[in-house]
């Protein structure tokens, strides 16, 4: 049976950093720029404005999921941006797209993330993606799990990742 590298906290930072500026560079022609890695979640910083939800998880031999949080101007101005329509476009098109254009930068964020742990033997597949766009939302914690929160810049936006992971 081949050996596992361990998942460090180092590990988890350099794989979600690079996941999370891959895919908005590549989709948004944005830089992320990684602001900080926060103790407690903070997604209360939305709490007085729409916000967006996206989570997708991974399972097999590690178990976990990773919540995208940003503000819903965000998620708008991303999908005007990926779709190559007006703000005003996206907002008539309704909360589908919206939905849909998150889900997408989501699922391709967390599948780097995935990719990263899978080469270091830690094989997993993931989850379909799930979108909650409201206010006063929050991201409770799985039991068990290791919890790692990163906050990114990304053309003025925050864009939280927060991380939970446990092993099987």
């Amino acid at each position: 049976m081949a050996t596992t590298a361990p998942i460090t906290d180092e590990l988890i930072y350099k794989s979600i950093v690079h996941a999370v500026q891959n895919v908005c560079s590549t989709m948004l022609k944005q830089p992320a720029n990684f602001v900080e890695k926060a103790n407690e979640p903070n997604q209360g910083r939305f709490r007085d404005q729409p916000h967006v939800f996206g989570c997708v998880g991974f399972v097999g031999k590690i178990d976990g999921m990773v919540y995208l949080c940003i503000s819903d101007d965000f998620a708008i101005n991303a999908a005007a941006n990926i779709l190559g329509i007006s703000v005003p476009e996206v907002r008539a098109e309704g909360d589908a797209v919206i939905k849909d254009v998150i889900g997408e930068i989501t699922n391709m964020t967390v599948g780097g993330f995935k990719n990263t742990l899978c080469d270091l033997g830690y094989p997993c597949k993931l989850t379909v993606p799930t979108i909650v766009r409201g206010q006063n939302l929050a991201v409770a914690s799985m039991k068990s799990a290791a919890r790692h929160i990163f906050h990114f810049d990304c053309n003025g936006h925050r864009l939280i990742a927060d991380i939970q992971i446990k092993a099987s």
